[in-house]
């Protein structure tokens, strides 16, 4: 495996400012911290650190702003999102080099996150004016039975540092077209990606007060102190399951509605019979998308004994394909992880399957320059194993064999976790298979299924709640009955 290295890189004016009620300003305190580039540990920004009384300001701005944008016709939030729409697929490519820079993915990557993360925009600019609404007589003929849904308030929107850009608007266009005001607080690994987001929807005409944009160091304790402000009615977070309980514990104290897409531990089971072919082309879209760093990648794959062999040989044969380096060089198609951090969490998962008895056909070592990992391939993965039982988050491929198929199904549903998982066969065969996992999303012959017009969620200690499609809007609306006189 070669590290490609990139011989240019270009130079760009990023918002690295707090964005609260309508102004960019810095953080009470002055104070910055440094945004890196991982494909080198360069600096490419000091972005400013909210304090506690920061980010309850920008609360009470959303609060001040939340009776008139959830007066606002549905039709004027659907053009403002539509705008924005516009505003983002005309600049994709800036916005693909914001993510490539702080986050390290590759160009292809980025620019995917890109198209997909700017579909939210269309999607919930449509879905703004299509409210559901209900007028009907009681069955006792006694009363009109009315029911309609009004915007749930000031919400709370915490965002990882994997799909910065999709994470952000999967949140914010439901909410915005909803009616609600908000307070984004992204990854401080991926602080500029949301502020380029941001500055667009003022363009768009979002008024002040309706988005605002925080970044704390003390996160804990600063996003505990908003969840405490009686204004905040909604947290929509994605990140671990471990801080998602934590969060949890917290909202209950308030009674704040939550939706939760927390971690995953997504199988990838190759049924007997399968097109080998098509089940590696499906494999390395779903493990290779955004290196491996994703909650839907593939994270253990059980292939049947008929096939393993030859499903891990081309598999092999393509990641060897793959040429690694800094995302901004188009060429590479495997960027660097978010840090060196990662990288060393990845490498030391890798190491300890090993020492399990797992044996590695390709890759399985870190390069020099940056957060940098081979694509790897791990056979004879004992189930139940380190590595079978954590989100990788890298470019670590762990093959487990199996005979039976009742057994693939039982291993596959072995995990607190149910985001998503991947059957590969002959198509009705697949599709029994699919219907046994125990996963919110299942992809069934094919390496994605995330479209913003399909609902995204998980089952058990995956989350709670639906993202996108017509559910995506619900999240943020509260249903509300009146009774009247017939």
């Amino acid at each position: 495996m070669t590290l490609e290295q990139t011989t240019e890189r270009t130079s760009t004016d990023y918002r690295s400012e707090l964005f609260i009620d309508g102004a960019w300003r810095s953080g009470a305190e002055g104070r910055t911290f440094p945004v890196i580039d991982p494909a080198d540990n360069s600096e490419i920004a000091q972005f400013a650190i909210a304090t506690e009384d920061d980010c309850v300001e920008a609360v009470d701005a959303a609060a001040r702003a939340f009776p008139s944008w959830a007066a606002t016709p549905p039709r004027q939030r659907s053009e403002i999102l539509r705008t924005a729409f516009e505003i983002l697929r005309s600049e994709r490519e800036h916005l693909a080099e914001i993510m490539v820079r702080e986050n390290g993915k590759a160009f292809a990557d980025a620019l995917g996150e890109a198209d997909y993360a700017t579909e939210f925009f269309r999607w919930f600019a449509e879905e703004a004016v299509r409210i559901p609404g209900e007028f009907r007589l009681s069955p006792n003929g006694d009363k009109r039975i009315i029911t309609t849904h009004q915007p749930i308030g000031v919400s709370l929107l915490i965002t990882p540092w994997n799909f910065p850009a999709a994470m952000a608007t999967r949140k914010l266009a439901p909410a915005l077209a909803a009616g609600c005001t908000v307070v984004l607080k992204p990854a401080s690994e991926t602080p500029l990606t949301a502020a380029y987001i941001v500055e667009v929807l003022t363009r768009a005409g979002v008024p002040a007060g309706v988005v605002n944009l925080i970044t704390p160091d003390r996160v804990g304790p600063s996003v505990e102190r908003m969840m405490k402000h009686p204004a905040v009615r909604k947290l929509s977070f994605t990140g671990s399951t471990e801080v998602g309980r934590v969060l949890l514990k917290q909202a209950a104290e308030t009674i704040i509605s939550t939706s939760m897409e927390l971690g995953g531990n997504a199988p990838f089971v190759v049924l007997p019979g399968s097109d080998v072919d098509a089940a590696v082309e499906g494999a390395l879209v779903a493990k290779m998308r955004n290196g491996g760093a994703a909650c839907t990648a593939a994270n253990r794959f059980y292939v049947h004994t008929s096939v393993y062999d030859e499903f891990a040989g081309k598999l092999a044969e393509k990641l060897r394909e793959f040429t690694v380096g800094p995302g901004l060089d188009r060429a590479n198609k495997l960027g660097a992880l978010v840090s060196i951090k990662e990288r060393d969490k990845v490498a030391d998962l890798v190491d300890a399957a090993v020492q399990d008895g797992a044996k590695v056909t390709l890759g399985g070592g870190k390069l020099p320059g940056g957060a940098f990992y081979e694509p790897t391939v791990l056979v004879d993965v004992k189930h139940g194993s380190a590595i079978n039982q954590t989100e990788i988050f890298g470019p670590v491929s762990p093959l487990v064999p199996f005979d039976d198929v009742d057994d693939a199904v039982r291993m596959a549903n072995d995990t607190i976790f149910g985001l998503i998982g991947y059957v590969f066969g002959e198509p009705q065969h697949a599709l029994a298979v699919a219907q046994r996992i125990d996963a919110g999303m299942v992809a069934v012959n094919r390496g994605v299924l995330s479209d913003p017009a399909a609902p995204f969620g998980g089952m058990k200690q995956s989350g709670i709640g639906r993202e996108g499609s017509s559910e995506g809007i619900l999240e943020f609306l509260e249903e509300k009955y009146i009774a009247t006189t017939p």
